[in-house]
């Protein structure tokens, strides 16, 4: 498979150290690479300059994982400047963050946390994120996140809590379809019903991956726990249902999408993850081709 053709949508990978090998042999099947921001955040001018020259050959997109822009306080200012200086460095065509909180009152928590959906937490959510579009000098894309546990104190349901966020901001959004299918399914919903409330007419990205069931924990050694909840792990492949969901997504927005295949270990032979990227970017003509029809129809 052959990258797709530019102004259309778009497929690639997450760059990471193991996968470079693989990923400057099949640069020809790649349409973008994302780079996770914050592994950079300390180099210098020096080590920042294999990544203009891999920047200078494919479109990259930086990811930032450790701001908490969804949190209730503001984020540090060196964070911010931190990703201004990348973004100035390696113009990437976009970049993005999670609507998550990973740190309150000095503690940092190691996770990227889903906060109380509060009419409380919308207007510091939007707050974060204007400051840090001033001082980056391009918006971010906003990403959902996988949680095992609903939000106590929640007045908010998830897509319309995204979309009070996102639309008060101008946003684009970066939809994790495997965030959203273990949401659904650890929650008692349908993923194509949940799909439909988000606001997809804001979707530019799309995030893929995989994970694994595990046993719930169980309250007691007396009451043990017969539940399994869907983890979000990043080392599996990216199941079926999802590329169901990718196909789905496309019938409904008319927007190009750029679409990341994410794996962060168990790395498998890179012509498995170019296996992975097709049934991608068949996801995508499949949804395409069936909006064609319904219209051709009307």
């Amino acid at each position: 498979m052959v990258k797709s053709k530019t102004g259309l949508d778009r497929v690639g990978i997450g760059w990471r150290g193991e996968l470079a090998a693989g990923i400057f042999t099949h640069l020809d099947q790649i349409d973008l690479l994302e780079i996770i921001a914050d592994a950079y955040f300390k180099s210098d001018a020096r080590a920042l300059r294999p990544l203009q020259t891999l920047a200078a050959q494919v479109p990259i997109t930086l990811h930032g994982v450790s701001m908490g822009l969804a949190g209730s306080e503001a984020v540090e200012l060196w964070r911010m400047d931190n990703m201004a200086r990348l973004v100035n460095t390696l113009q990437p065509e976009s970049w993005s963050e999670h609507l998550a909180f990973v740190r309150a009152g000095g503690i940092e928590i190691g996770h990227l946390a889903a906060p109380p959906r509060t009419d409380l937490n919308i207007c510091a959510a939007i707050a974060n994120i204007e400051r840090v579009s001033e001082i980056v000098g391009q918006r971010p894309l906003m990403e959902n996140i996988a949680t095992l546990i609903d939000p106590p104190g929640s007045r908010w349901d998830e897509p319309g809590w995204t979309a009070q966020i996102v639309n008060a901001c101008g946003e684009g959004l970066l939809l994790d379809l495997h965030n959203l299918y273990d949401n659904a399914l650890n929650f008692g919903d349908k993923p194509e019903k949940l799909l439909m409330r988000f606001p997809l007419h804001r979707v530019r990205e799309v995030h893929l991956s995989g994970g694994k069931w595990i046993d719930e924990p169980s309250i007691s050694k007396e009451q043990p726990s017969t539940r399994q909840r869907l983890l979000d792990d990043h080392v599996h492949d990216v199941p079926g249902d999802v590329f169901g969901l990718l196909e789905l997504l496309a019938q409904h927005v008319a927007q190009p999408l750029d679409v990341i295949i994410e794996r962060d270990g168990l790395y498998p032979d890179f012509d498995h993850l170019v296996t992975q990227m097709d049934a991608a970017r068949t996801a995508l003509a499949r949804g395409r081709a069936s909006t064609a029809m319904m219209k051709a129809a009307a």
